[in-house]
């Protein structure tokens, strides 16, 4: 099996969906963000701070080429991932491209308490998470399977995706 990867906006489901998927399908998670950190040897706050986004997007981008030659993951990807055109060509030769998204609201709520998203750091408001997905919605777009997850369980959206990849075969 070629390799499953969530794209999202934060908060959309993607960390816990994949750790679900991963589970089901019998595969290896990996947390795209973790690896960044793991090699980078410091968080991505510390990384945003220091370096700067542009950097990020380069350890972001470098970090997707190095799954491209691996099988079998289910990869959850950080919500900016699919900004870069050659990231998404990167994404879509390394698998299965799936998209979860979420409503504004359950988006906010989900990262009402969470202090560790750079890109929110001067606020969480809906007008600004509404903002953030409106730019970003075309490159979540391209993808080739998309799931709404606002009030859907876990297991109902891990469920969704593994009928799309039988299907897919």
């Amino acid at each position: 099996m070629r390799n499953v990867i969530l794209t999202g906006f934060m908060g959309s489901g993607k960390s816990t969906v994949g750790q679900c998927l991963a589970m089901r399908l019998g595969s290896r998670y990996l947390d795209l963000d973790a690896l960044i950190v793991s090699q980078a040897g410091g968080s991505i706050n510390d990384i945003f701070a220091r370096y700067g986004e542009p950097h990020f997007r380069q350890l972001e981008t470098e970090a997707i080429r190095s799954i491209s030659a691996c099988d079998g993951l289910v990869v959850s990807t950080g919500g900016g991932a699919v900004i870069s055109p050659v990231n998404r060509e990167l994404l879509h030769a390394a698998g299965v491209v799936v998209n979860l998204t979420a409503s504004i609201e359950e988006i906010a709520a989900r990262l009402a308490n969470d202090t560790e998203r750079p890109l929110l750091r001067e606020g969480r408001s809906p007008e600004r998470i509404a903002a953030m997905l409106a730019e970003r919605e075309p490159m979540y777009a391209d993808a080739d399977l998309r799931i709404d997850t606002t009030g859907k369980s876990v297991e109902d959206v891990v469920a969704e995706i593994a009928r799309f990849l039988e299907a897919k075969g």
